[in-house]
């Protein structure tokens, strides 16, 4: 059984002082069978008290406030984790029967929140290649890993383009992203054959091998096999989530899951570092950084006007941009 320590900083850096920070952050693993949580510390400037609550989707979420003037933010998080291997489906296990069992969930919670699509202009050119797909791989299983397949090859692997605002829409046209629009698109493909699909956030581990998405965290899918359960797939790397994967947190899309997102009053040019370390057990690792120059957290003056607070920041993009 794998056993990781993950540390995570995310740094904000102001042109002047800032107040009334108020932020969101699920950076909290998931505890089951497969994913064990050793250790976890989460430290915040100024030693905030983080309130911490549990979504609709089964997240911890944590709260914090940040009154006093200042110039920086950082927010630390230290994991230590083991994880185990899922045993994965025999293809055999499983026939073209199986989506009859798919459409009598699609009326059932928690399958129908994660089988809702997202509609566009060119839908219809989305659909036919997911119908082409579909006659070729008769079982949910197999059309699965063939989408999954589909987004690695035709999608360019692309950081910069796209932003964690950007639609459906405008990634079908681009062709390429990053991990959370290859998880975007795997996620609609999914649900619009029948088949429900999560969004995950969390981290690869180990980063040494080179996979793209490395350096911050990661975005991939789940989708529900019929006989067997939520299995994970990686668009971004063409590979099944297995043990080398941690999750922080699952939902409809990136939304549901954003690592870090809130609002401050002050002036919205600052400058974002994101750095994650990733160790093994006999201690050794690598560093990565990733920095972003983005006015990517917008101040509450700006945003309120003409509307409501909670909808407000609710709707702020995540300030730390996965790649």
């Amino acid at each position: 059984m794998p056993e990781f320590t993950i540390k995570h900083l995310t740094k904000y850096t102001y042109e002047s002082l800032v107040k009334d920070s108020v932020n969101h952050i699920i950076l909290y693993p998931k505890e089951d069978e497969y994913q064990q949580v050793l250790s976890h510390d989460i430290k915040i400037s100024g030693d905030r008290k983080v309130d911490c609550f549990f979504d609709y989707y089964g997240n911890q979420v944590g709260f914090f406030t940040y009154s006093e003037r200042h110039n920086e933010l950082e927010i630390f998080s230290e994991l230590r984790v083991k994880t185990s291997a899922k045993e994965l489906p025999s293809e055999s296990m499983f026939n073209e029967f199986d989506w009859k069992t798919l459409d009598e969930l699609s009326g059932q919670v928690p399958y129908i929140d994660y089988l809702k699509w997202e509609p566009f202009d060119d839908i219809a050119e989305l659909k036919i290649k997911i119908d082409e797909i579909l006659a070729e791989h008769p079982t949910p299983l197999k059309a699965a890993t063939a989408f999954c397949t589909f987004v690695y090859e035709k999608f360019q692997y692309i950081q910069g383009v796209t932003t964690v605002q950007t639609q459906i829409e405008e990634i079908w046209q681009l062709k390429a992203g990053v991990c959370q629009d290859f998880a975007h698109i795997l996620c609609q493909m999914l649900r619009m054959a029948g088949i429900p699909a999560k969004y995950v956030s969390g981290y690869i581990c180990p980063n040494r091998n080179g996979v793209r998405g490395e350096g911050a965290t990661h975005a991939w899918v789940e989708a529900y096999i019929p006989g067997y359960g939520w299995l994970g797939f990686d668009p971004t790397n063409n590979t099944i989530a297995n043990e080398t994967y941690v999750r922080l947190a699952l939902g409809r899309s990136f939304n549901d899951c954003s690592p870090v997102r809130g609002v401050y009053k002050g002036p919205s040019s600052h400058r974002l570092t994101v750095k994650v370390i990733v160790s093994y057990k006999d201690g050794s690792g690598e560093t990565l950084e990733h920095q972003i120059d983005q006015a990517v957290q917008k101040p509450v003056e700006a945003i309120l006007a003409g509307n409501s607070y909670r909808r407000n920041l609710e709707a702020q993009q995540q300030i730390q941009q996965q790649q």
